[in-house]
């Protein structure tokens, strides 16, 4: 195995994957906003939000995400007769994508709440922004964190897709130099490498959030007991 191709293109591979890391870290702040917006919506008792956003996560999660990608760069120049970029096709295939995913996950976060809290906090005279500021949001978003963190891993692992439309991310120099060199197995396996740390890393942030999670939950349970044995007592 000759890992002087790797060596000798080092940099030029490792340039990409800077491209990677910004295409992840674009779509997990946009997506997430979105995905904000959506799972309001989702959650609304109004006819005219609800169903609107529920069709949208519905439609884009029945979709394979090469597709959409596809339809953004070959479509958008034949509908509005502009072309649009492959780093802009891929960002906003990410970005309208993966917003559906994270709806989802907040939306869960948000009803894995007891309603009694609401109802307790709104009967204690608080408003309804302010009952989701205080009372429902901090305890929802340290459920969703692990649920966040894994679909963010997801996301970097997506952009590999990007490579179709010839944007030159981590994967696509990797090909670019291989059909220079001719060295499938190192440089494949080097890219594997380099996949499986950065997945294992926000793979391990991840299960630590969950443990974290759940000795907050046995604490605040265990607080609980006791605060009823000593007005018991």
């Amino acid at each position: 195995m000759d890992t002087g191709v790797i060596v000798d293109n080092f940099d030029f591979m490792m340039g990409g994957l800077g491209l990677t890391v910004q295409l992840a870290a674009i779509t997990i702040a946009c997506g997430l906003i979105l995905g904000t917006l959506l799972a309001s919506a989702r959650l609304s008792s109004r006819f005219w939000l609800y169903w609107p956003a529920t069709l949208y996560i519905h439609f884009f999660r029945g979709l394979p995400l090469i597709l959409v990608i596809f339809w953004l760069y070959f479509l958008f120049p034949v509908i509005t007769g502009k072309s649009m970029g492959a780093f802009a096709a891929a960002i906003v295939s990410f970005i309208v994508f993966e917003a559906a995913y994270f709806a989802e996950i907040i939306r869960a976060g948000i009803q894995s709440i007891p309603k009694g809290q609401s109802m307790a906090a709104r009967a204690s005279g608080l408003t309804n922004v302010q009952t989701a500021r205080y009372v429902i949001l901090p305890q929802a978003l340290r459920n969703m964190v692990p649920a966040l963190v894994t679909q963010s891993v997801v996301i970097f692992q997506d952009t590999s897709l990007a490579y179709v439309i010839g944007l030159r991310e981590f994967l696509r120099r990797v090909n670019l130099v291989d059909a220079r060199e001719a060295r499938s197995v190192e440089l494949y396996l080097f890219a594997g490498v380099v996949y499986f740390a950065v997945c294992s890393a926000g793979s391990l942030a991840s299960q630590r959030l969950e443990r974290g999670r759940q000795r907050t939950f046995a604490l605040d349970r265990d607080s609980a007991c006791q605060s009823v044995v000593r007005q018991g007592a």
